[in-house]
């Protein structure tokens, strides 16, 4: 999820077909069905932001960036691209997942196991939480906050406390889903970006079975990306127009998309 000179544990898997490993010897269920995109609109996004988390909320997207001593949470001006607030990190940490909880913003670390609670209108620091573990994605059900850590498994927390409440083991069929990484809620389902991967998995919150993919393929062409780790990382849903982003590490844009069957033609603008 990270850049790749960070650790080996993090190169373990650099293709799509690498990140299935088996279930177990039960019964076959069909593999989920695949969808095809289509690009609606598009906005500047800076190639110095190293996505981590992304969310839209009041006509502003927020984004947290990683690297140490790069780290931040920006609120910005989704058409403009200008930066309205920002967060910065001290240099120690490396930032991951953000997400709105009230009047505030969580944020979490990827090893440090210490995360942040802003005010979301001053980005005033307001407390520190610890937890155990990786920090990776994160998001929100109006009662719960959804994290992901890299593995197969989504844990939903207790917003005041940050502790697990309960957890699900992300599947597609017999294939567990590992390197889930930035998520979004998403009209009752969980929608996660897998490392390295232009497919965004669609989860039940409930047992957590892939309903669906979202193919991306071929959205920012390669001359655009920065860097082998320029992947795909960042998802916001604004719920009150049903409209959808994407964006990536260091991607010059930001994609309104619209997902349509796979029979569709993609239109890449």
């Amino acid at each position: 999820m990270r850049f790749y000179f960070l650790s080996f544990s993090r190169l373990r898997v650099l293709a799509f077909t690498a990140i299935l490993s088996p279930l177990g010897c039960h019964a076959t269920p069909a593999a989920a069905p695949v969808d095809g995109y289509k690009v609606v609109a598009s906005y500047p996004h800076s190639t110095e932001s190293y996505t981590e988390g992304f969310f839209y909320l009041d006509g502003m997207f927020y984004e947290g960036t990683g690297r140490e001593g790069r780290s931040a949470v920006l609120a910005i001006h989704p058409e403009t691209g200008k930066v309205l607030q920002r967060r910065d990190l001290p240099a120690q940490y490396f930032g991951e997942g953000i997400i709105d909880w009230g009047p505030n913003l969580y944020e979490w670390t990827w090893q440090s196991h210490i995360g942040f609670i802003y005010d979301r209108f001053s980005m005033r620091l307001v407390k520190q939480f610890t937890y155990d573990g990786e920090g990776w994605g994160m998001t929100r059900t109006a009662r719960e906050i959804i994290t992901s850590d890299g593995s197969d498994t989504l844990r939903f927390r207790d917003p005041t406390t940050f502790k697990e409440v309960r957890h699900i083991v992300v599947h597609d069929g017999p294939q567990k889903i590992v390197q889930l990484n930035e998520l979004e809620y998403v009209k009752g389902e969980i929608y996660a970006n897998v490392w390295h991967s232009d497919r965004i998995a669609r989860i039940s919150p409930k047992d957590g079975r892939v309903l669906g993919w979202i193919d991306l393929t071929g959205i920012l062409q390669d001359d655009q990306k920065v860097d082998a780790e320029s992947v795909l990382n960042g998802i916001a849903y604004d719920a009150q127009h049903d409209r959808l982003f994407v964006t990536g590490k260091q991607w010059p844009k930001v994609f309104e998309i619209k997902i349509v069957p796979r029979a569709s033609v993609k239109n890449k603008s």
